[in-house]
């Protein structure tokens, strides 16, 4: 072969293969089809977490590992449930005031009669036993099947929707901790 046609083939060749390499990985990273847009997950709003607004004084805890995947497992079970980011609003906020999201056993002393859990349910009022209501994925799973008995749930303010699951003595105590559930669920309902 000729010495100038070899080096203009090679040539080519060389930038053929640096023009691939460089295009290649840019392309993949610049991919705007609809189907690389399908796979992002939005993470939930505002207006859908806190529809009603809050009501009150807002509180707030730091979690620990345990109370953080108390959360993850609320939502989870909300998930499997087919309810919505609402929901696992209305119950994490009445798991942070129950139990501030630790799934407690017996107090002793403490205790509020039998009550236990992170929804601190209580096995004589027929929430199960103790071994299902110290169970995240089961104890989420009772609340939220007693939320889904209560009409109209998504209209109500988050506290009158707890309360009518937990029929408190403490009714309101629910409230003061929408914004905290709402960003829980805003920042864990995606991973």
């Amino acid at each position: 072969m000729n010495t100038i046609l070899r080096r203009s083939v090679l040539g080519f060749a060389g930038l053929a293969l640096s023009t691939g390499v460089v295009a290649g990985p840019l392309d993949t990273l610049t991919d705007t089809t609809p189907a690389a847009a399908a796979v992002q997950v939005a993470k939930p709003d505002t207006g859908t977490l806190i529809p009603h607004g809050t009501q009150g004084e807002q509180s707030r805890i730091d979690l620990g590992d345990e109370q953080t995947g108390n959360v993850k497992a609320i939502i989870e079970a909300t998930k499997k449930a087919g309810m919505d980011e609402r929901a696992a609003v209305v119950a994490i906020a009445t798991s942070l005031q129950e139990s501030k999201l630790e799934n407690l056993g017996h107090l002793g002393d403490r205790n509020d009669h039998d009550s236990q859990g992170l929804f601190q349910q209580r096995p004589s009022s027929g929430w199960g036993s103790v071994e299902q209501i110290t169970d995240p994925e089961y104890s989420t799973t009772a609340f939220l099947k007693g939320l889904k008995q209560v009409e109209g749930w998504q209209e109500l303010p988050l506290t009158e929707a707890a309360q009518k699951v937990q029929v408190s003595a403490y009714p309101f105590h629910y409230a003061q901790w929408e914004t905290q559930a709402a960003d829980l669920v805003a920042e864990h309902w995606t991973s």
